[in-house]
């Protein structure tokens, strides 16, 4: 069994991507449990459990990031529109 891919998880829709990263936080919580209780078969599911909820977490910042900067853009392209229309204030002497 090999690593997952992270282009997998840019394939992922939001909702998908929120889903995908609660079931692989589960994974790792059970794995947890069986290293407790010493049920543990197959240790090196840990890694691979580690590697994807990284990876999604990963995904999941990437889109926060390219949202929090596309918010950025509008308000200063607001900005800038609001700064440059004509001034409705007339000086009067």
């Amino acid at each position: 069994m090999s690593l997952p891919k992270i282009k997998e998880a840019r394939d992922l829709s939001d909702a998908a991507l929120a889903e995908q990263i609660l079931a692989a936080k589960r994974q790792l919580m059970e794995l947890r449990l069986q290293q407790a209780t010493g049920r543990m078969e197959k240790p090196h599911l840990f890694k691979h459990a580690k590697h994807r909820v990284a990876q999604l977490m990963t995904v999941e910042r990437e889109r926060q990031i390219a949202a929090d900067a596309e918010a950025a853009e509008k308000l200063v392209a607001a900005k800038d529109a609001a700064d440059s229309a004509p001034s409705a204030e007339v000086s009067q002497e």
